[in-house]
C-alpha cells in the first residue's frame, strides 16, 4: 500500500503534462513529487525499466489515474527515442520532465574512493546518474514550448565529501554541472532547468549506502531545524519549479534539507 502524503488539491498544474523518470516504489522521492503534481491537476506519464519495477510501479500509477507507462532504459538511445516518440504521438507536446535516476555499484561506495573505484563503475555511474539527464532533456526539449521546465535530483555529496558516497558524489557533481549547461542552452527557448538537493531520506537509494541510517540521523541532528527532511517539502519545491510559480528561476540547485547544508560545525551547546 502506497504511503499517503497530505498534498492539498489545487489547480497549479491543471492542463500541464509531464514525464517522471525514476519511480522505484512508494517511498521514492519521484513518487512523492508525482503525488503532489497529480494533486495539483497534472497529467503524468511514467517510465520504468524491467518487469520487476513495472510490477511495483503500475499500482502506484493507476492509483492517480495516470494512463501512460513506458518501458525505458535511460542508457539506451533507441528506447529513449521510442519513449519520447510515443509521448509526442499521444500528447503532441510536453510541459515538464522529472529526472530521478541514479546508480552505482554499492560495493564501490565503501571505504577509499581512490582505491575502490573501478573504471567500469565510474563510467557506468556517470552514464546512468548524469548523462541520462542530458539525454532525456535533449529529447524532452524538442516537445516543449516556452515555459517548459525540467528538474533533476541531486545530493550534498556533489558539493562536499561524505562517507560512503564516493563515485556517486562525483557523478552528482557532473549532474549539477550538466544542469547548468542545459539551463544555458535551453534558456533562449524559454525552458527552465533546475536541481533539487534533498536531504537524506529513507529511500532505496539511501539503503544502498553503508551507514545510510546514520546519514539520516546526522541530517536531523545537525540541521538548523532539528528535523528530518520531509517529502512534502521536496514535493512542494518540485511543484514550485515545475509550475508557473517558478518562472525566471533556472540553473539553480535548491537545497531542501531542513538547513543541513549550511552547517559547518554542529552546535553542541558548549562555549
Amino acid at each position: 500500500m502506497a504511503e499517503e502524503w497530505v498534498f492539498p488539491k489545487g489547480e497549479l498544474m491543471r492542463g500541464k503534462r509531464g514525464l517522471i523518470m525514476g519511480v522505484a516504489n512508494d517511498k521514492s522521492i519521484a513518487w512523492g513529487i508525482a503525488s503532489q503534481l497529480a494533486a495539483q491537476g497534472a497529467e503524468i506519464a511514467f517510465t520504468y525499466q524491467g518487469e520487476a519495477l513495472e510490477k511495483r510501479v503500475r499500482p502506484l500509477v493507476e492509483s492517480i489515474g495516470a494512463k501512460i507507462m513506458l518501458e525505458c532504459d535511460a542508457t539506451n538511445d533507441a528506447q529513449l527515442d521510442a519513449a519520447f516518440a510515443e509521448l509526442e504521438k499521444q500528447w503532441g507536446g510536453l510541459d515538464f520532465l522529472v529526472h530521478s535516476i541514479a546508480f552505482s555499484d554499492k560495493n564501490e561506495l565503501k571505504g577509499s574512493f581512490v582505491e575502490n573505484t573501478s573504471r567500469e563503475n565510474f563510467l557506468r555511474s556517470m552514464d546512468i546518474s548524469a548523462f541520462s539527464f542530458v539525454a532525456a532533456g535533449k529529447r524532452a526539449s524538442k516537445l516543449m514550448k516556452r515555459n517548459g521546465s525540467m528538474i533533476t535530483m541531486t545530493y550534498l555529496g556533489a558539493e562536499r565529501v561524505l562517507p560512503s558516497y564516493n563515485v556517486m558524489g562525483v557523478a552528482k557533481a557532473a549532474l549539477e554541472a550538466s544542469m547548468r549547461y542545459m539551463a544555458r542552452d535551453l534558456g533562449p527557448s524559454g525552458i527552465r532547468v533546475n536541481a533539487i538537493s534533498a536531504g537524506a531520506m529513507r529511500t532505496l537509494a539511501i539503503a544502498g549506502i553503508q551507514g545510510g541510517r546514520g546519514l539520516i540521523a546526522t541530517g536531523r541532528e545537525w540541521s538548523v531545524m532539528k528535523e528530518d527532511t520531509s517529502m512534502e517539502g521536496i514535493a512542494g519545491c518540485a511543484l514550485w519549479l515545475l509550475s508557473d510559480l517558478g518562472r525566471s528561476t533556472t540553473g539553480e540547485v535548491v537545497h531542501v534539507d531542513a538547513g543541513f547544508h549550511i552547517v559547518g560545525v554542529p552546535d553542541t551547546g558548549g562555549e
